[in-house]
């Protein structure tokens, strides 16, 4: 029996982080029990306990302990825990350190706004041996900070061989991103070992998104938050005689200026190592940033996987471009010699037009490096921008090899709880393409896109996805800065949700978008188990479901809103290139509008807040009632015929007829030859409801569809992500339009939760929290092969797999983890196969379900129906060509078959035989059903 995972705010070890109270979190391994009985949680500072549970019955998912926190002190906590088998087990010592509290700080902000980026330092010496060395940092916009042992800050050399040998910490980007306005986060750094000596402290200073041009607010590009660069540091070794020493920013610092001139998120950053050094100065004194420092929300960001170059091609335009057959957000290092005054010219970009390089759907992002040599080897990697590509053209050096650049996906550290493997390869290929959409858009911020002139925090995009990030990636503490930061937002705002979050400034608010305040924080609360994310966001629920009931009560103004609604859907009036969808916004508003009250509804009651909990839900009731006065005939009928409405009238329960309702829903796709035509509202929902409408076919269908619109249209045209638009690229290989179009948005990559929920199965109960309760009933479909799953769920590893035997032979395997329950329902299985009682599986079943506690099982059985569609000449004409492979073989052995119009494709081919009794010889139909019972 093992004790893993623990974890203190759902961070492992968590150094210098916000902490207003720690809450526990721990899992239980190898154990011979099923169950936690009681646990110990014993907490200590220097040796003596500062807090002791006893033997109580602690919950494992979130445990918090209240007690009083010292500032810059490292704690040590143990948990101890005892199963329904008799054992006991104690965890490894584990340990989290607060920042500074609410200290004061021994420093002074200092700062500048030169064009060259400044470097200040300041000599350390320390009096005595040193114990223990803290730095407590912020620099803005972006800063990097080096410990330089020695005498002498110049015998480090260049910012390159600084960044190689002196740097502290392995994090990019900080402070990182967020409502400077409100809040400024600091970092903590434990620089113990380097303080064994004296030495120069040095940072970095750059521009960002504090002090450079980002987001909407000024069309001359001017900085939004920051008027200047800042820095504050304070520096403090503790002894071993265990006396103190504070060394702080001040005006004793010197600034020198690094042969940075130019640096910006979207346009990339310039270099002259050929530029005169300038004579060291004292630091001056600047005017605090607006919002209170605080100590980090934020995750690093880190280059957490190294790409080497594909392939360096020499296109016909002459380039030389490096693929890294990966589009990824993140830098890059480029190995270079090449003489003094030359320019080396970087550029990047997402796909190739014509075999050539190709930047257009940037916009006014420049999104390149520029680096003039001063005549030596060199390793070139940007200090304070990031780049959304895959291609990039080097110009300036000679000889380029594929070894000399190397790509650096970077990415906020979220450790992986979730691998889904299939037996159809370019289904894999669509999860990876969904793991990478979320690497290139987790950077601090849930970003719509890594590489255009946006790169912004949208709110709907964060919402519609969440589900499937945390299936993806452990992203609770990603996901509580990202909540954080929405909640100051609208502290100056009524309550209102800004579209994108950090704002910029920007004002706008749609329904869909804001709701994500109500949204995500409910999925985190689901999937985590701990209620301190609807603690910290609760006011922040209330404020946006008053905003938007204030506005509708107004002359129905929130109705009347401008809205985004079922964004890029295919049905609206601008067709394939337009962006307002078909279902009317108005319908979708009031739809949030009730579902945020419900969820505000259901945190209450979590919360034990009674008063809000009926208020909230006879919200949403009397907003049920005006959705269906205003959209739904007396028979039930959802009066909107789009694909998106008759979704949401399932999801959320407006219909009182879900029978007449699904058999419209398919009747849409059947009409639109088996096509979506969903958008950023309708398509996360998709997958999900199809199945549990029972339109199981159907949901495969659009999976499986490898033509335009679909998944898999994408993938066949190489796609390494996800892509904003469905058409992002044409079936000719060139790009649909350049004003919006990416080709890294992680939206439609929310289809993998269905994936994990309903074809792997590892679907949470609708009464459980952090997994504890699964039902298990994957939907199975042979095209896939099998499936292989796990989730590191914050209860424990959950694995299911399945695998398609043969068309009529199911293997099954579930393996569940330490605490928890599973609910496994069967697919196909004969009734007596539950009769089974040497397999395990079968111990406890009731009314067809096996109910399981902790451990592992499997079970192989012939199946009650054929696992794979069995086609033939019976099967209507319209599903026979929905498959590629099927329509191309029937167009080879019957050419007219593209001539059968629309409305006779419901026919069968031997409903349609009259028609080509001149062309089919005698047998055919007969040949043709064996070949069609093999191609299914």
């Amino acid at each position: 029996m093992r004790i893993t995972n623990c974890k203190v705010n759902h961070l492992t070890a968590p150094l210098g982080y916000w902490m207003e109270k720690p809450v526990f979190s721990w899992q239980v391994e190898e154990a011979e029990g099923k169950a936690q009985t009681k646990a110990r949680l014993v907490v200590r500072r220097d040796g003596e306990t500062v807090a002791d549970t006893g033997f109580a019955q602690l919950d494992s998912l979130a445990e918090p302990v209240e007690m009083e926190l010292a500032p810059r002190t490292r704690y040590t906590w143990t948990v101890t825990v005892c199963t329904d088998a008799g054992e006991e087990a104690v965890s490894d010592e584990n340990w989290f350190e607060t920042g500074k509290e609410n200290e004061g700080w021994n420093a002074k902000w200092i700062g500048d706004s030169q064009a060259r980026h400044p470097m200040y330092s300041k000599h350390i010496a320390p009096a005595k041996p040193v114990k223990s060395a803290r730095l407590y940092i912020c620099g803005l916009g972006l800063y990097e900070a080096y410990y330089v042992p020695g005498k002498d800050a110049a015998a480090a050399g260049s910012i390159e061989t600084l960044r190689a040998e002196a740097k502290i910490g392995e994090e990019l980007l900080a402070p990182y991103c967020n409502n400077y306005n409100e809040w400024v986060q600091y970092q903590t750094y434990d620089v113990t070992e380097k303080l064994k000596e004296e030495g120069n402290l040095c940072v970095l200073l750059g521009n960002g998104w504090y002090f450079g041009r980002f987001g909407f607010n000024d069309p001359d590009g001017r900085p939004y938050y920051g008027k200047g660069r800042k820095l504050l540091a304070e520096l403090r070794l503790t002894y071993e005689d265990g006396t103190e020493e504070a060394i702080g920013t001040d005006e004793s610092w010197q600034v020198d200026y690094s042969n940075i001139f130019f640096s910006n998120i979207y346009d990339g950053e310039q270099m002259d190592d050929t530029l005169e050094p300038v004579a060291a100065a004292a630091a001056q004194a600047v005017e605090p940033p607006k919002g209170a420092l605080t100590a980090r929300r934020s995750l690093p960001v880190k280059a957490l996987q190294e790409l080497p170059a594909a392939e360096l091609i020499h296109t016909p335009a002459g380039e030389t471009v490096v693929d890294l057959g990966q589009n990824i957000a993140g830098s890059f290092r480029l190995r270079i010699h090449e003489p003094k005054g030359t320019k080396i010219h970087v550029q990047v970009g997402e796909v190739l037009q014509q075999g050539n390089f190709y930047r257009d759907n940037l916009r006014s992002a420049k999104a390149e490096y520029i680096y003039i040599s001063d005549g030596q080897e060199h390793v070139l990697q940007p200090y304070f921008t990031f780049y959304g590509y895959r291609y990039a053209k080097v110009e300036g050096v000679t000889d380029l090899k594929p070894e000399d650049f190397t790509g650096l996906a970077m990415y906020s550290d979220l450790p992986r709880n979730g691998w889904l493997e299939t037996g159809n390869e370019m289904v894999n290929r669509l999860v990876q393409n969904t793991e990478w959409g979320q690497k290139g858009n987790f950077v601090d911020v849930p970003t719509d896109c890594p590489q255009r002139d946006e790169r912004m925090g949208w709110t709907g995009d964060a919402e519609v996805f969440s589900p499937t990030a945390c299936y993806q990636m452990d992203s609770y503490a990603f996901f509580a800065k990202y909540l954080y930061d929405m909640a100051t937002e609208q502290k100056t705002r009524d309550g209102a949700v800004p579209d994108v979050i950090p704002s910029f400034g920007h004002k706008g608010i749609a329904c869909a978008w804001g709701d994500a305040a109500c949204v995500i924080p409910w999925v985190v609360y689901r999937f985590y188990g701990d209620k301190s994310i609807l603690e910290g966001q609760f006011d922040s629920m209330k404020g946006w479901v008053d905003h938007i009931y204030g506005l509708e009560q107004n002359d129905q103004g929130w109705r009347k809103h401008f809205h985004y609604g079922d964004w890029l859907a295919l049905d609206g009036p601008g067709g394939i290139d337009g962006v307002m969808g078909a279902t009317e916004n108005a319908f979708i508003a009031l739809v949030y509008l009730r579902y945020s009250a419900q969820l505000t509804a259901k945190a209450a009651a979590v919360l034990g807040k009674a008063e809000e909990e009926r208020y909230y839900s006879e919200l949403a009731d009397k907003m049920l009632k005006e959705i269906r006065h205003e959209y739904f005939a007396p028979s039930g009928r959802c009066c909107l015929d789009t694909q998106t409405a008759l979704l949401l009238s399932l999801r959320h329960g407006l219909t009182v007829d879900r029978e007449q309702t699904a058999k419209r829903l398919q009747k849409k796709f059947d009409d639109n030859d088996g096509k979506l035509q969903t958008g950023f509202v309708g398509t996360p929902i998709l997958g999900e409801e199809l199945t549990k409408a029972g339109l199981n076919e159907l949901a495969y269908g659009l999976l499986f569809n490898e033509e335009y619109p679909g998944w898999l249209y994408e993938v066949k045209l190489g796609a390494t992500t996800i892509w904003e638009r469905w058409n992002s690229m044409l079936e000719d290989g060139s790009v649909s339009s350049t004003g919006m179009n990416s080709f890294n948005h992680y939206s439609y990559g929310s289809i993998v939760e269905w994936m994990y929920a309903y074809v792997a199965g590892i679907r949470q109960a609708e009464d459980s929290i952090g997994f504890r309760h699964v039902c298990i009933s994957p939907v199975v479909d042979a095209r896939l092969g099998h499936v292989d799953a796990r989730y590191q769920s914050a209860m424990g590893l959950w694995k299911t797999s399945w695998k398609a035997v043969d068309d009529n032979h199911l293997e099954f395997r579930v393996t569940v983890p330490f605490g928890c329950q599973a609910d496994v329902t069967l697919p196909y299985a004969p009734e007596s196969l539950y009769g089974d009682k040497e397999n395990a599986i079968f111990a406890h079943v009731e009314d067809g379900v096996c109910r399981l506690e902790a451990g592992s099982y499997s079970v192989t059985y012939e199946t009650t129906a054929p696992l794979r569609r069995i086609y033939s000449t019976a099967t209507p004409l319209k599903e026979l060509l929905g498959v590629p492979a099927i329509r191309s073989f029937l167009t080879e052995k019957i050419p007219q078959i593209g001539q059968v119009p629309d409305h006779m494709k419901s026919s069968s081919i031997r409903e349609l035989a009259a028609h080509f009794a001149g062309h089919l010889e005698a047998g055919t139909l007969e040949v043709l059903d064996e070949a069609l019972a093999k191609l299914g």
